[in-house]
């Protein structure tokens, strides 16, 4: 089973990438922030107090995204594997996540890290709220606060899979095909 965590700041084309991913290789797409989005437009109480964090630019804690998760994982029969966007966020989650797949007699294959400058995750960003209707990007002092708060809190998981031998920073500039590419040759590697 394939099992890839696409890693990468707010805007660094996770979401983009991913469906490449996914017909390329046959994955499931696993996305917290479509998990999110559905739980929130289904207000069900995990997507509630997701969105209480959310609103804020903060991190959902732990326990609700890794219950949201699970859920999904569980609802596929026999995947090839899956493409976890956005997750993990924290060592303690990328910890339950091996804990999780380890009980269903598989592991993470590889993280592929998307690699973007600042400045241009803002302007990727702003366009995004133009064509997406996404709130959460229109604000700069929202996407600041997503930015600082995965360069302090989430930018560290990458030390946890490179202490597995399984982190590999990707260029995330250039054409979405270019990126790609580099992103399919790491895989068949």
């Amino acid at each position: 089973m394939l099992n890839v965590v696409l890693f990468g700041p707010p805007g660094a084309g996770k979401g983009t990438q991913s469906e490449n991913l996914v017909h390329r290789f046959g994955l499931v797409h696993l996305s917290t922030g479509d998990i999110f989005r559905a739980n929130i437009k289904g207000e069900t109480e995990l997507g509630k107090l997701a969105k209480s964090y959310m609103d804020k630019g903060a991190l959902v804690p732990d326990e609700v995204t890794i219950k949201m998760l699970e859920s999904e994982v569980k609802k596929h029969n026999a995947p090839k594997g899956f493409i976890f966007d956005g997750f993990p966020r924290t060592k303690a989650q990328a910890a339950a996540l091996d804990a999780f797949l380890a009980e269903n007699d598989t592991t993470v294959t590889a993280m592929l890290a998307l690699e973007v400058p600042e400045e241009e995750l803002k302007t990727r960003l702003a366009k995004r709220a133009e064509t997406s209707g996404r709130v959460d990007d229109a604000d700069p002092a929202v996407i600041q606060k997503r930015i600082d708060v995965y360069q302090k809190e989430t930018a560290p998981v990458a030390e946890f899979y490179r202490d597995q031998d399984k982190y590999q920073g990707i260029k995330g500039l250039g054409t979405i095909e270019e990126i790609a590419q580099r992103l399919y040759q790491a895989l068949e590697a």
